[in-house]
């Protein structure tokens, strides 16, 4: 069987979208929502977990041996950790990233009252005019870092008055670029090029009208970035789990910007062999191009569901993306490849 036309406008447009919807980790509700409306337009109803992801079912010609796929929405970001004398905020990171990956980023908070104040991410000695050498000597760390805010506040009490308080979360502005090229630039493409590589799998096999091998459910995770995000959510008779996350590319990665890897072991270990050489046999069938590699500083959602005790076979496939927890990049080519191998699982017996 021939795997159904992918809709690339569809699938460039979603991820735009979901790129520019703010989900730092435990705060996710906006971007959950929106991948829930995606999945009601493509006629699959979507419901959520105590813990906040979202789930749904598509049909299968059987059902003996269920099957998963998973991606998450959240990413990196922080919340307010003190507001300090000066009135500015300093941070703690949600997710592992450094700090002067961030350096200079305009940033949202979000307060309990439901409003918006911006704001940039600078360190404490920014000015070159005033601190000179120390601009570039200063450690980025927690201590030396601070949100100056967009309004007139030197003080902790003017910063309340804004509504501001300790907890509060803070998104990092995603800049999202789609060049003439079909370069995709943005941070948190990991793991939003994964979460709409699979909505448009869904478009693909409902535009064509073809049901899946066996019964799958889609899980979309809210805390993957600290570790536990699919951790929970899938029905008990579940057989196999297949993570959707970004590649990481980079010397010594056979991962590129331009093809779907299949990554076989990572900082938990290795991946189910059988699982992970079926999606290697699937690519060559449909002559997908993909890679094949190792990542030693590096986590799944699916090793989640294993450490929770699912006792199940997992894999993990997804687009390369460059300068990961950074100002990340992929390319279009990266994304379609994913989507077939994701269709080529879906289909395949």
């Amino acid at each position: 069987m021939s795997l159904p036309q992918i809709d690339q406008a569809y699938l460039t447009r979603v991820l735009v979208e979901l790129l520019n919807t703010p989900s730092p980790t435990g705060f996710t509700n906006a971007a959950i929502s929106f991948v829930g409306r995606e999945l009601k337009t493509l006629g699959t109803t979507a419901t959520r977990t105590r813990k906040g992801a979202l789930t749904a079912t598509l049909a299968g010609a059987a059902h003996d041996a269920p099957r998963a796929l998973t991606a998450h929405v959240d990413t990196l970001g922080a919340m307010v950790k003190a507001i300090k004398s000066n009135g500015r905020l300093k941070l703690s990171k949600l997710g592992s990233f450094a700090w002067n990956t961030v350096e200079g980023e305009h940033c949202q908070i979000f307060t309990r009252d439901q409003r918006r104040i911006t704001g940039s991410l600078l360190v404490t000695k920014a000015s070159a005019h005033i601190f000179r050498t120390e601009v570039a000597e200063t450690l980025r760390q927690d201590d030396t870092m601070e949100v100056r805010l967009d309004a007139r506040t030197t003080s902790p009490d003017e910063t309340r008055a804004l509504g501001i308080e300790v907890g509060d979360f803070v998104a990092f502005d995603p800049r999202v670029v789609v060049t003439e090229s079909g370069f995709i630039r943005s941070r948190h493409l990991d793991d939003k090029a994964g979460v709409a590589a699979m909505l448009a799998a869904v478009k693909a096999l409902q535009d064509a009208g073809l049901t899946p091998a066996q019964r799958t459910t889609l899980h979309f995770s809210n805390y993957e970035e600290v570790g536990h995000g699919a951790a929970s959510g899938f029905p008990p008779d579940l057989a196999e789990l297949v993570a959707v996350d970004m590649a990481a590319v980079g010397p010594g990665q056979t991962s590129d910007e331009f093809h779907v890897t299949i990554c076989v072991k990572d900082s938990g270990g290795p991946y189910h062999h059988g699982l992970s050489n079926r999606l290697r046999d699937l690519a060559d069938q449909h002559e997908i191009p993909y890679k094949v590699d190792i990542y030693p500083y590096y986590g799944s959602d699916a090793e989640a569901f294993w450490r929770a005790g699912g006792d199940v076979k997992i894999a993990l496939l997804g687009p390369g993306v460059d300068a990961s927890h950074n100002y990340e990049r992929t390319h279009t080519e990266a994304l379609i490849t994913t989507t077939q191998l994701i269709l080529a699982y879906l289909l395949g017996e």
